[in-house]
């Protein structure tokens, strides 16, 4: 979303940059929404980010997973429904929160954005 990519072939090229980067590249839903149970992804595909200037994917979200998938990341499903209330940004260098059921959280690993060359105000803010 940040480098502007919409389609399936982007998100697949995307998610072997990831895995050659080191880092395990995944998607995830939740038992109540199926892979629409990711909120950012839900937003972003129903125009929420239009005001932005961030054009909608090509793809709905089982597509995206299916993608992910197939250009070796995981699929990752959250038990029951999630909505979280907060936002982490992380800042230190290559550690990574874990999720936690319990204390749910958007988890954002800012470091990651310099390490993948990306606008990290830009990144940070979307």
């Amino acid at each position: 979303h940040n480098r502007g990519v919409t389609s399936i072939d982007g998100l697949k090229e995307i998610t072997r940059e990831v895995a050659i980067m080191g880092h395990v590249p995944s998607v995830h839903g939740d038992h109540s929404a199926d892979m629409l149970g990711c909120g950012f992804f839900k937003l972003w595909l129903t125009g929420r980010f239009d005001d932005m200037g961030y054009s909608r994917p090509e793809f709905d979200a089982d597509q995206g997973a299916s993608a992910v998938k197939e250009a070796g990341g995981t699929i990752e499903m959250h038990h029951g429904s999630h909505n979280e209330q907060v936002v982490y940004i992380n800042l230190v260098g290559g550690m990574t929160l874990e999720p936690n059921e319990d204390d749910q959280r958007f988890i954002v690993d800012g470091w990651a954005a310099a390490k993948f060359g990306l606008d990290i105000p830009k990144f940070l803010i979307a």
